[in-house]
């Protein structure tokens, strides 16, 4: 009699077995990994097809903090992907300082479609005027979007920015990832 549970043991143990290696599926053995896809007609997108527009929420004084918003709309007449944080550099009379990413913000991966728009922001505090160990005379600021060739610009026309950090060799400054905007 002893053995009889034995066999009834390693029986129960084979079929669970066999269950388990063919995944309990019963589709009829078309297993298919699960996940999404990549949408493969997206690809990265050019900076040279997007149209920029600038608007800014001034500091007014040393100390302030102010905004400078960019919102780029895409006129390539094709989707493209962008997921990141631009590469943003500030010119200073010939000194070129990198404005670093918003440390608790997540980028998200953007397709962006035919005239669509998508922005970053820049925040930085205003630096006091005519000192240069603690501003940086900003003339143009400078980027560049995540896995896109070429750099776009504009004319940086809202005051000093503060410097920080060992020598005041950094922007007091940072930007956001790109996000969807508009409706």
């Amino acid at each position: 009699m002893r053995t009889l549970p034995i066999a009834i043991t390693a029986l129960a143990a084979t079929l669970t077995l066999t269950l388990t290696a063919c995944g309990g599926d019963d589709g009829g053995g078309d297993n298919k990994p699960s996940g999404s896809r990549t949408d493969a007609s997206s690809s990265a997108c050019a900076a040279d097809k997007f149209g920029q527009e600038v608007v800014a929420s001034e500091a007014p004084a040393a100390g302030d903090t102010g905004t400078v918003s960019v919102t780029l709309t895409n006129g390539s007449g094709a989707d493209c992907t962008l997921q990141g944080f631009p590469t943003v550099g500030l010119d200073a009379g010939g000194t070129a300082l990198s404005v670093a990413p918003e440390k608790s913000a997540e980028p998200e991966k953007l397709t962006v479609k035919k005239d669509e728009t998508v922005g970053f922001t820049i925040t930085y505090v205003r630096g006091p005027a005519g000192d240069a160990e603690k501003a940086a005379a900003v003339t143009t600021a400078k980027f560049t979007l995540p896995g896109a060739d070429g750099d776009l610009s504009f004319a940086w026309k809202y005051g000093e920015v503060a410097l920080r950090g060992a020598g005041g060799a950094e922007p007091d400054a940072s930007v956001t990832p790109l996000q969807r905007t508009g409706d």
